[in-house]
């Protein structure tokens, strides 16, 4: 089977899940071809079976922002064509589910037949999507898919709730790779940057507000009071500055790293005793997840998909949006029960394993063979 995988080829999630999804079906014998503008963070194009085709965008000077949407239409065209693909895999909705569907228009009048299945991931229905600007051309894409997925139950019924949908929703979890994300033994790594024995807080993200990075803080702050802590701030945005501030007026400065983007993070994972995300929303928590497979205990918030991942009171908490104050009160709690953080740590690892590559890539690879049989 031929494949045509389209992300977005940064550290966000669907570009992340979508990669690994390729590679995975690749080692199986499948031809995958991703198309994007960039090749993405995960990809290493030194492997058998992954081809990688980059959509470039013409400049002219009558354009105010190049004409990516058709430029990727056009790329898909070419691809399906000259490299006989089966099947096309887009994942984001903005802009790939609608300029998949173009691309299907302009494959027929050649006599050219192709499923196309959209994965919906985020913020392309909770955020994005929601500018009633895009909904006619979103709803209209999707319903006109062959295959529609979503990562969580809250995000396919945030997707019936707030679009005009007539088609069917499949939920299939984002999933982890539990060889990868284990906990290894990474003593010399933890004391490079301990030397108190501290406990090590770890937070990533794309700093965005949505992240509630402050929050991180604040609940480090609460830790920090009742014992010896090192925060690692993993990821770069926006709310960097604000979060740098903060730690300064609250005098944790010293004690917080901020890291920057990294990958590998499985690294910094296996050092870690606790992770938290405060965050406003997610549609699932895919660095939770991550975190978790690494035997890492997660404090977060009851929002969106969350909960469908971090199970409350067995692999961590999960307290009202906002509430930093209880995340800080739950985490010193565990933190300083030795024997309840390993009974959490063993239950973080299992709940990952739930999620794992051979659990939940089978379930692509039924609705492939089911999208070609129809």
């Amino acid at each position: 089977m031929k494949i045509g995988i389209v992300c977005y080829p940064t550290y966000g999630g669907s570009g992340v899940i979508a990669t690994e999804l390729g590679k995975n079906l690749a080692q199986k014998g499948y031809q995958v071809h991703f198309i994007t503008y960039n090749r993405p963070i995960r990809l290493d194009l030194f492997m058998e079976n992954i081809y990688y085709h980059e959509v470039t965008t013409p400049s002219y000077p009558l354009f105010e922002s190049l004409p990516y949407e058709s430029a990727l239409a056009s790329k898909l065209v070419d691809v399906v064509k000259y490299h006989k693909l089966d099947i096309l895999h887009v994942h984001y909705a903005i802009p790939h589910a609608s300029v998949a569907y173009l691309a299907r228009q302009i494959l027929r009048s050649f006599g050219i037949e192709i499923p196309v299945i959209v994965t919906l991931h985020g913020t392309d229905i909770t955020l994005v999507g929601k500018d009633k600007s895009f909904e006619p051309v979103v709803s209209f894409a999707i319903n006109e898919s062959n295959g529609v997925t979503a990562v969580s139950e809250f995000l396919k019924e945030d997707t019936f709730g707030n679009f005009h949908i007539t088609n069917h929703i499949t939920v299939i979890p984002n999933f982890v790779d539990t060889q990868r994300f284990r906990r290894h033994s990474k003593d010399h790594f933890r004391k490079m940057l301990t030397t108190k024995g501290e406990k090590i807080i770890i937070h990533t993200s794309n700093f965005r507000k949505v992240k509630r990075v402050e929050d991180v803080v604040r609940v480090f702050k609460i830790i920090h009071e009742n014992m010896p802590a090192k925060l690692l701030m993993v990821g770069d945005g926006p709310q960097r500055k604000p979060a740098e501030d903060l730690s300064r007026e609250l005098g944790i400065f010293e004690d917080i790293y901020f890291l920057g983007s990294q990958d590998p993070v499985e690294e910094l994972y296996s050092i870690g005793d606790l992770f938290l995300l405060p965050s406003e929303t997610e549609t699932f928590g895919l660095a939770a997840l991550e975190a978790m497979a690494c035997g890492v205990p997660v404090i977060t918030t009851n929002a969106g998909g969350l909960p469908e991942v971090v199970q409350d009171n067995l692999s961590g908490y999960c307290c009202r949006v906002g509430d930093y104050e209880c995340m800080g009160e739950r985490a010193v709690s565990l933190l300083e029960d030795e024997e309840k953080w390993a009974v959490f740590s063993q239950n973080a690892r299992k709940r990952a394993e739930d999620f794992s590559m051979d659990n939940v890539i089978p379930i692509y690879e039924e609705l492939y063979r089911k999208m070609l049989e129809t």
